[in-house]
């Protein structure tokens, strides 16, 4: 993804996170509405739904997937 108008210290932490989420910030991108969960149970095991729950999660919170997605706070 083309970066060139981020400034360096912007890229160098795009689509990572730096920390932990704050409650707030994880009540804002992590806590899923019925519609949400419906889609997460559409998986066929629960593993599947939980990776699945974390990048929908990530995907929202840092507005792209990580290129390792276990490399969750």
């Amino acid at each position: 993804m083309p970066v060139e108008f981020l400034s360096d210290e912007q890229a160098a932490v795009y689509g990572r996170f730096i920390g932990a989420p704050t409650q707030e910030q994880l009540e804002r991108f992590f806590l899923f509405d019925d519609a949400d969960r419906e889609r997460v149970g559409r998986r066929r095991q629960e593993a599947t739904a939980l990776g699945f729950a974390v990048q929908l999660g990530t995907v929202r919170f840092l507005a792209t997937f990580l290129d390792d997605p276990v490399d969750v706070p």
